[in-house]
C-alpha cells in the first residue's frame, strides 16, 4: 500500500469519502426528526423543517447508494455485486460491513415511505419511521467498524459527537409522550368513543321514530 500510487485505490477513497457524507446526512436527518417529534422546533418552522428532513433523507440515500457502487471499481477490496448487496457475504469484516447493508436497506424503505403515506396511513407511517434511529445505529457501528480510518482519535471522537444530541432528543421524545400520556389518558379510547352512537336522555324514547310511527295508528284506532 505504500508503493501504490491515488489512482490504484481512486474508488476506495471515493466510496469512503460518500460514507462519511452518507453518515453525516442521516445524521442530520435523524436529529431534525427527534427535534421535530419532541416539539423542539417552533410549530411555525415546522413546515420548513418537514422539507429539510425529506432532502436530508434523500440526499442520505443516494449517498449510500454511491458508497457501495463505488467499491465495484475498488481493485483491491473488489466486492462483486453479491458483497454489496448481500449483507455478511463480503469477504473483508463481514459483521460490520454486513450492518452496513442492512442499514442501507432500511434506510431506503423508510425514506421511500414518505411517499406512501396516504396508502399505508399516518398513524403506521410514524411508528416505522422511528426506526430512523436504528439506522443511525447501524450506519455508526459500520463507520466505527469497518472503516480502516476509524482507530484515528481524531475521526472516532467525530464519529461519536453525535451520539449525546440523539440521546438526548430521544429521551426527551419519550419523556414528552410519556407526559402526554398521563395527562390524557383517555386519548387511545377517543376514537372509539367517536364511533359509539350517543347516549339516549331521559324522555328522547318517547321522540324516537318507531314511538312516532306508531301514534297515528292509535289515533287512527281510537277513532
Amino acid at each position: 500500500m505504500s508503493h501504490a500510487t491515488p489512482a490504484n485505490y481512486v474508488f476506495w477513497l471515493m466510496s469512503r469519502s460518500a460514507g462519511m457524507v452518507a453518515l453525516l446526512l442521516i445524521t442530520c436527518s435523524v436529529l431534525l426528526g427527534l427535534a421535530m417529534a419532541a416539539r423542539v422546533i417552533p410549530p411555525r418552522r415546522k413546515r420548513d423543517a418537514v422539507r429539510v428532513h425529506e432532502h436530508l433523507a434523500l440526499m442520505g440515500l443516494v449517498a449510500i447508494a454511491a458508497h457501495g457502487l463505488l467499491l465495484l471499481g475498488d481493485a483491491w477490496l473488489h466486492p462483486g455485486l453479491q458483497g454489496i448487496a448481500l449483507p455478511f457475504s463480503m469477504g473483508y469484516r463481514p459483521l460490520w460491513t454486513g450492518l452496513g447493508i442492512i442499514g442501507g436497506y432500511l434506510a431506503a424503505a423508510l425514506g421511500l415511505s414518505f411517499y406512501l403515506r396516504k396508502q399505508i396511513g399516518a398513524r403506521l407511517w410514524r411508528r416505522l419511521h422511528r426506526f430512523t434511529v436504528v439506522v443511525y445505529v447501524l450506519g455508526l457501528g459500520h463507520a466505527l467498524g469497518a472503516g480502516t480510518d476509524a482507530s484515528i482519535p481524531a475521526v472516532r471522537i467525530a464519529l461519536l459527537s453525535s451520539v449525546a444530541p440523539i440521546l438526548f432528543l430521544l429521551v426527551l421524545r419519550l419523556l414528552r409522550e410519556r407526559a402526554r400520556t398521563h395527562t390524557n389518558p383517555d386519548s387511545k379510547l377517543q376514537p372509539a368513543r367517536a364511533l359509539a352512537p350517543p347516549r339516549a336522555r331521559s324522555g328522547d324514547h318517547a321522540r324516537s321514530p318507531r314511538v312516532a310511527s306508531a301514534r297515528p295508528a292509535e289515533s287512527a284506532t281510537r277513532a
